[in-house]
């Protein structure tokens, strides 16, 4: 993993936030089959870490929660991003004897694992290829959706055993689903001021800051129109993005409320919406 994706002068993912139907279960399948820590707990809420120390993810159980609702906008998929191959072989050792069902994929940048948590969260764990072997053409980075190599990744094992998500795990992207892509590519490009990447035909963007393969991935795969999710249902509440200075966030508020988005401040952070009504909180 090359931290300078993930540290000054870029913006990134630093934290999401989902809604559980049921906070001890999904309280289980986080510590027990990804590996998390819990930081803080109470009776409906809970953040975990991977190092003890930083907020990676949040699970709150609303009132009256309700089951995930199908062709909406909202999470695709958030994505952890371990340290290097090696912990990605140990995860996947680790999935293989709990039996999780899994899907995979060779991304040319990336070597992903997929899987669900128990509300039908999409989650996303791998690890780069080194960022001097990405082909660009044109500021577009060349991804493909290709069988994994599975095999390949277990011959990293020796006698290594798994024992929970490396301390250097970090939120690598989000990808939500989105209801269009044109004021949604304007948001996230003049507003929050993230560059595309990668155009994956007419129905999926992906965005970054400083040449990084994506820190946001955008698709219309639940529809054009995709309403989004009810207060109650299950799936994304919010994600936090951090930028590298308050300097560089208010070049971003003023941005959005340019283009007519609203934003609130609560606290030390900033909150706005994107135009598929996904929350995003704005932070330093």
């Amino acid at each position: 993993m090359e931290q300078k994706f993930f540290q000054e002068p870029n913006a990134f993912v630093k934290a999401v936030h989902l809604k559980v139907e049921n906070l001890v279960r999904s309280l289980e399948f986080y510590k027990e089959v990804i590996g998390f820590q819990i930081l803080d707990k109470t009776e409906k809420k809970a953040v975990l870490s991977a190092n003890g120390k930083t907020a990676l993810l949040s699970i709150e159980q609303p009132e009256n929660a309700k089951p995930k609702q199908a062709n909406t906008s909202g999470l695709y998929h958030y994505a952890l991003l371990l340290p290097n191959r090696l912990e990605l072989a140990k995860i996947l050792k680790h999935f293989i004897q709990l039996n999780v069902r899994l899907g995979s994929s060779d991304h040319l940048v990336s070597e992903a694992l997929y899987l669900n948590d128990p509300d039908g969260n999409g989650i996303e764990i791998y690890t780069d290829r080194p960022s001097s072997t990405w082909a660009w053409e044109n500021d577009e980075v060349a991804m493909a959706v290709d069988p994994l190599d599975a095999k390949g990744i277990l011959s990293e094992l020796d006698d290594e055993s798994w024992d929970g998500l490396p301390a250097e795990t970090v939120v690598g992207h989000i990808h939500l689903h989105v209801s269009e892509l044109q004021k949604t590519e304007e948001f996230y490009g003049k507003g929050l001021g993230f560059n595309i990447v990668n155009r994956f035909g007419q129905q999926a963007l992906f965005m970054s800051t400083g040449n990084y393969h994506h820190h946001i991935g955008l698709n219309t795969w639940a529809g054009v129109g995709a309403p989004p999710t009810s207060e109650e249902s299950v799936g994304l509440k919010l994600f936090s993005l951090v930028y590298p200075s308050e300097q560089a966030r208010k070049k971003v508020v003023d941005q959005l409320q340019h283009l007519g988005y609203e934003v609130q401040k609560k606290e030390d952070v900033f909150v706005t919406k994107d135009p598929s009504e996904n929350c995003i909180e704005l932070s330093v």
